[in-house]
């Protein structure tokens, strides 16, 4: 599931959190679904030196403190690169300089939004908004801003509230037109949630994060932006013209890094990529032990590991996959879309024929405190029960995972390949094909139809899970045309043209079978010993 989908999640949390939060002194506790405790106050206020290579950001800010300036500087180069816990530290580095700095408050406010502790959120724009009379006007409309778009996140059905908050960042650009700043909000605004944050971006925002470059050529939070919009576009090469741009000014932030990385996998390029994702992880991890910073307090450094995961599978790095599956399973996630992201460890175990361990790694997802996450348990469990020639348990997780989807949001139910996946699994293995493969194709266009390049990579393995199951239900046309789907989606997956020869094969399309048999032996020369049997096996 792409960020996208896990950030409008979040803004429907957001709306219900900030709602029930009043004006009063901060409340250091997240009242709400997620599990887990708030990253703490000591680690959030801890004092911070200024860094290089994080991306230089200059905006000019009331305050007579030069330190002031430079650690808001930086508290707002670390929020355009997700980096919330630095951006923290960073912010109340500022106000130690000058504690009337409304500015920092400001993106203090923005850094516990990113962290989901929302009380503190509002508690630090209440302290932006108490010192606007003594900031220049420029100042005053981004405190304007924020405190329409509160307003629309405490009340999200609310379009007039929605419209109040696009019009206040409009009516500051008629102000200040070359402020880039500006026109990166008003990209932001046209995502459909605030909390998108630049990875929700279409057709719509491109022009407004290109004015940003024009106004500001070498400001790398809208190359970051612009290259987050070309992927939801499909347009890999201009993605990566701009993750470059990015990587080059901000090199020592792993965000950067993971941005080439999953837009060289979708180029093809994955060798290069897994490349990238290390580098993010090894700078993640040296983070870790200098700041005495727990990992699981950063939400970067699972999603890093499970796209690093998806890598070596695809290039059939089956052990080095499993690795990395099975630390990005421990983390906690501390949003229900993270938590049913975790299923990518069940679902491998799966694919290597583990069906009594992926068994009980959803047993562990059954456990959550989300509804997402039992959902994502039980339809995995189902899998697995199926595989182990159990279909009267699969039956009642099926009941258990349907029962689920009712506390989940009907247009997020829609989105979800494992909506309906197991329900078509067991019409196949019970011999109704018809209504089994009208099931699948269906969740195949879905599939398709996700943007992003998180969602691409998950992609892949989902139709090869598709294509097995038809294949072993003895529906070969079904297999063949989920093939076809796996190269069309990924020409350098040889999985694709494995399950492409299985089917050409069974066909008695000798030639087919043997020209794909020698693509995917071709593709995964390099792939464990384990692997390339699979393929010599076959073939």
């Amino acid at each position: 599931m792409p960020l996208l989908a896990q950030f409008a999640r979040i803004a429907a949390l957001a709306a219900a959190l900030l709602a029930s939060v009043p004006a009063t002194p901060a409340q250091h506790e997240v009242h709400g679904p997620a599990p887990g405790d708030p990253v703490p106050e000591e680690i959030l206020e801890r004092p911070v030196p200024l860094r290089q290579g994080i991306g230089v950001v200059h905006e000019k800010i009331t305050t007579s403190s030069a330190d002031a300036q430079a650690f808001y500087d930086q508290g707002v180069a670390y929020l355009n690169s997700f980096e919330w816990i630095e951006a923290a530290r960073s912010f109340h580095q500022a106000l130690r300089a000058d504690a009337n700095c409304a500015m920092a408050h400001l993106g203090l406010s923005d850094a516990y939004m990113g962290l989901l502790q929302l009380p503190e959120a509002r508690t630090e724009f209440e302290a932006a908004q108490s010192l606007a009379d003594s900031v220049s006007p420029r100042e005053r409309s981004r405190i304007t801003i924020r405190a329409k778009q509160l307003d629309y996140l405490a009340d999200g059905g609310n379009l007039q509230k929605y419209f109040a908050y696009r019009q206040a960042i409009t009516d500051a650009i008629r102000a200040t037109p070359a402020d880039p700043w500006l026109w990166i909000l008003r990209g932001f605004a046209d995502e459909g949630s605030p909390y998108a944050r630049g990875q929700g971006g279409g057709a719509d925002t491109i022009a407004f994060y290109q004015a940003a470059i024009t106004h500001a050529p070498d400001n790398f939070a809208a190359h970051h932006y612009l290259a987050h919009t070309y992927e939801n576009l499909g347009l890999v090469d201009l993605a990566l013209e701009q993750d470059e741009i990015y990587v080059k000014a901000a090199p020592m932030v792993p965000h950067a890094h993971h941005m080439v990385g999953h837009d060289l996998r979708r180029a093809g390029r994955t060798e290069e990529a897994v490349e990238e994702f290390l580098k993010a992880e090894e700078l993640e991890n040296a983070y870790y032990r200098a700041e005495n910073i727990p990992a699981k307090y950063d939400w970067h450094h699972a999603h890093n590991l499970t796209l690093l995961a998806m890598c070596y599978e695809s290039l059939g790095e089956d052990k080095l996959a499993e690795a990395a599956y099975r630390e990005a399973f421990a983390l906690p996630a501390n949003v229900d879309l993270a938590e049913f992201n975790r299923k990518a460890w069940p679902e491998f175990l799966l694919s290597e024929g583990r069906a009594q361990e992926a068994l009980a790694a959803a047993g562990e997802l059954i456990q959550s405190s989300f509804p997402l996450g039992r959902f994502a348990g039980y339809t995995v469990a189902g899998e697995a029960q199926l595989a182990l020639n159990h279909p009267g348990e699969a039956h009642d997780s099926l009941t258990k995972a349907e029962e689920e989807s009712e506390h989940i949001a009907a247009n997020l139910i829609a989105t979800l390949p494992n909506a309906g996946k197991l329900r078509a699994e067991i019409l196949l293995r019970e011999g109704r094909q018809a209504g089994g493969d009208a099931v699948m194709k269906q969740i195949e266009q879905r599939i398709e139809a996700v943007p992003g390049p998180d969602a691409w990579s998950a992609a892949l393995f989902e139709l090869e899970s598709i294509a097995q199951v038809a294949r072993q239900a003895g529906d070969w046309e079904l297999a063949e045309s989920t093939a076809k789907l796996m190269i069309q989606h990924d020409p350098t997956y040889a999985g694709g043209h494995l399950e492409l020869a299985l089917a050409a094969r069974h066909r008695g399309d000798s030639a087919s079978a043997s020209a794909e048999f020698s693509a995917a032996q071709k593709l995964w020369s390099h792939a464990d010993p384990e692997v390339q049997r699979r393929v010599s096996n076959s073939d």
